[in-house]
């Protein structure tokens, strides 16, 4: 609890200070082709969730004495170099070359801690994994959460909401783990002192540092957890599927048309809601409502036999699957009103 209120109350001092250096840091977040803001806004909210991070975790450190290698490797081997690419990219353009580098080394940070699954895991069905097969969709899942997390970061309150709601239900399910729990909620606390300064509308932004600083934490503590057997990693999919989902299958919708992914492009699920109208406001409440019951439905399936823990994830791959046409439907019918 009180690593927690320090994170909070770390994060919620920077993000005061941030907000308001702005010709000092030069870090502006300017409106391009992916954005939907239409003013500049500081993008150093990261430097922000980072410094709550850090604080919580060095406070249950010396307060808890309970800190372990593990989490020590992944933190300082993984976060540390993650953090500073990516504040340098916020700071001057990085190449991808560069940065995909280093999301790879966070990446094996991973399974070096000892996180890589030594199953794959679905509703009444475990499959064992070579450990060369593990170590590889480890560092495949890592570095698509990085930047996954950084795409899905283009409306207020969306990432920190995401943080907040996505570890605290981490937290509690793995709440058997007394470290792993105080580190969920160390983020999660951290992201709600920055969702006071982004939430609609947004005074700061997170920025690259902080968008691939909770990507790659989010995939770190789904494998923790998953590999202490606190709950299957599905469930933590689950529980982070609002981005996981829109990313996901925008991606493979733009490579089925032939479209250039590493472009700038406003065509998620979420933007293009904000785009119909629906504001920024709205949209984030709304998927504050679908994130909320994912992580009810995370919480549940726990408890529930396979059969029904299949019917669940079965059930969620229906909704989503009607979100997204009814998003579609939305434009269809927003394109024919406008038609001459």
């Amino acid at each position: 609890m009180l690593a927690g209120i320090f994170a909070f109350g770390t994060a919620l001092a920077f993000c005061r200070v941030l907000s308001r250096l702005i010709h000092p840091l030069r870090l502006l977040d300017h409106p391009n082709d992916r954005s939907l803001h239409a003013r500049p806004i500081p993008r150093t909210g990261g430097m922000a969730v980072l410094a709550g991070v850090l604080v919580g975790v060095l406070v249950n450190a010396m307060v808890m004495k309970d800190f372990s290698s593990r989490a020590g490797l992944f933190l300082g081997v993984g976060l540390a170099p993650l953090a500073v690419i990516s504040w340098l990219d916020d700071y001057r353009d990085i190449a991808a070359r560069w940065r995909l580098l280093i999301h790879l080394w966070a990446a094996v940070s991973l399974p070096a801690a000892g996180f890589a699954p030594d199953s794959f895991n679905l509703p009444g069905l475990v499959l064992p994994l070579p450990s060369s097969i593990a170590v590889l969709l480890t560092l495949l899942f890592t570095v698509w959460m990085i930047n996954l997390y950084n795409f899905m970061d283009g409306m207020d309150g969306f990432a920190g909401g995401m943080a907040v709601i996505g570890f605290t239900t981490l937290a509690w399910l793995g709440r058997a783990d007394a470290e792993f729990t105080v580190i969920c909620l160390v983020v999660a606390a951290a992201g709600a002192g920055f969702l006071v300064y982004n939430f609609p509308p947004a005074k700061i932004f997170l920025g690259d540092t902080g968008s691939t600083v909770l990507g790659f934490l989010a995939a770190a503590c789904s494998l923790w957890g998953s590999k202490m057997g606190l709950f299957p990693l599905w469930i933590a999919w689950l529980v982070f599927s609002p981005f996981i989902v829109d990313a996901t299958v925008t991606l493979l919708r733009r490579l089925l048309h032939g479209e250039k992914v590493w472009e700038a492009h406003r065509s998620h699920y979420y933007q293009r809601l904000v785009l119909l109208g629906w504001g920024h406001r709205r949209t984030v409440l709304a998927e504050y409502a679908l994130m909320l019951a994912c992580a009810g439905s995370a919480l549940l399936a726990v408890s529930l036999p396979p059969t029904a823990q299949a019917v669940l994830a079965l059930g969620w791959a229906l909704i989503y699957s009607l979100l997204m046409w009814r998003v579609g439907r939305l434009e269809r019918r927003r394109a024919t009103v406008l038609a001459p």
